[in-house]
């Protein structure tokens, strides 16, 4: 049975998208032109309390595809996958096609 995390309070957990490093067409893409910093929200949790103890709902939604800050997040690893915990507020913003 696979474990799964649900990340707590305004964390969101994420999967890494790894750019491909060359085309289809197999001409090699400079390292540059690869390092978008993105990943897909694999789970979220319930969201922070303000003072009044109303609850604060995580701006992104499991499937979102997010871009990511260059460093942060704390690495976390479950079977032999590799995920990233952010706090919502670190999250940069969300990609659309």
């Amino acid at each position: 049975m696979a474990k799964r995390l649900i990340p707590s309070i305004n964390r969101v957990l994420v999967e890494k998208i790894v750019p491909p490093s060359k085309t289809n067409a197999g001409i090699l893409l400079p390292e540059k032109t690869t390092k978008l910093n993105s990943g897909k929200v694999v789970a979220v949790g319930p969201g922070a309390r303000d003072r009044n103890g109303n609850l604060i709902p995580v701006s992104v939604k499991e499937g979102d595809v997010v871009l990511l800050p260059e460093y942060g997040g704390t690495e976390v690893k479950l079977g032999d996958k590799e995920y990233h915990l952010f706090r919502d507020d670190d999250i940069l913003g969300t990609l659309h096609e």
